[in-house]
């Protein structure tokens, strides 16, 4: 085996090509969101800046150290869910149902960052229950995601053996599993969410792509304002809209891996003139074949006389 097969360089041009198309996408990212996002920040920092002063003016027996520790005070009561407005005692985040809810985006790997252990137990444990929670999450999740994916192609060869129309029949399955799901999952719980939260419509459907894709900023979390009374059920409703609308994205996105896949393929074939996938295929099946009765003549011990 030569060095070129051994380090497979003919693959290098497409690597190189897509790391090229990757580089440039987060990097034409980073431009939009400093043009969008950057001025905006200087300026909610210079207001800030005037309301912190005009809070040491109006109340003059506030010194510098006296507001650190108001504001420390005001940071250790939101990190730990309580409300500033009244002086009623609430149970926090930690209670059953948060720490469920908690629970899921420890596997799911959101992490809001708005609750987290604050004990050497807790944090320990935390660290072990994801070791093993995170990949059982994954096998769950690719188990339901290919489920779902054999009831829409089930669906998909029954209509096509009604209509006898394979492409246009596959097309309009595919479009209404991908409307339904974003009703299920995106515009129900955004009507959800701006009843409960009292959120915009653009903030909850924000909140809903942020946390199905795990992205999980914490900027909006749901079930987290402590100057609301939840109903039970609504910890329970996000956590199992967490677990199939994960499972959902999922399917939707590796839809569109498979379509940019081809489309790279096509582009490869296109520019490059290479061959066909049934011919490279076959090309390695063959290489491999070859490879296996070199090894097994290898292998063969020398015949004594």
């Amino acid at each position: 085996m030569g060095v070129k097969e051994m380090f497979n360089l003919a693959r290098m041009p497409s690597i190189l090509m897509l790391g090229l198309v990757y580089v440039t996408y987060v990097l034409i990212g980073g431009v939009i969101f400093w043009k969008l996002e950057g001025e905006l920040g200087r300026k909610d920092l210079t207001q800030l800046l005037l309301s912190k002063q005009r809070l040491l003016t109006t109340y003059s027996c506030l010194n510098q150290e006296g507001l650190e520790e108001v504001a420390q005070v005001v940071q250790r009561a939101s990190k730990a869910g309580l409300s500033l407005k009244c002086n009623q005692t609430t149970d926090g985040f930690w209670k059953f149902t948060s720490s469920a809810v908690f629970a899921a985006t420890v596997v799911t790997t959101i992490g809001y960052g708005n609750m987290s252990p604050t004990s050497t137990v807790g944090q320990i444990f935390c660290v072990f229950f994801a070791l093993f929670g995170i990949p059982l999450n994954v096998v769950v999740l690719n188990r339901v995601g290919k489920y779902m994916l054999a009831v829409e192609r089930n669906l998909s060869e029954f209509l096509e053996g009604k209509s006898r129309r394979k492409g246009c029949t596959r097309f309009c399955v595919h479009m209404f599993c991908y409307i339904c799901g974003a009703l299920l999952f995106f515009i129900m719980p955004m009507l959800v969410f701006q009843q409960h939260e009292g959120w915009t419509y653009s903030e909850a459907i924000y909140y809903c792509f942020i946390t199905l894709s795990t992205i999980g900023f914490g900027d909006f979390v749901a079930d987290n304002n402590p100057n609301k009374d939840y109903p039970d059920w609504y910890s329970v409703l996000i956590a199992s809209w967490i677990f199939f609308g994960m499972a959902w994205l999922a399917l939707l996105i590796n839809h569109s891996i498979d379509i940019l896949e081809r489309l790279n393929g096509f582009l490869k074939k296109g520019c490059c003139g290479g061959k066909t996938q049934e011919e490279s295929s076959s090309a390695e099946d063959n290489n491999h074949e070859t490879q296996v009765e070199d090894d097994n003549d290898i292998k063969k011990p020398p015949i004594t006389q």
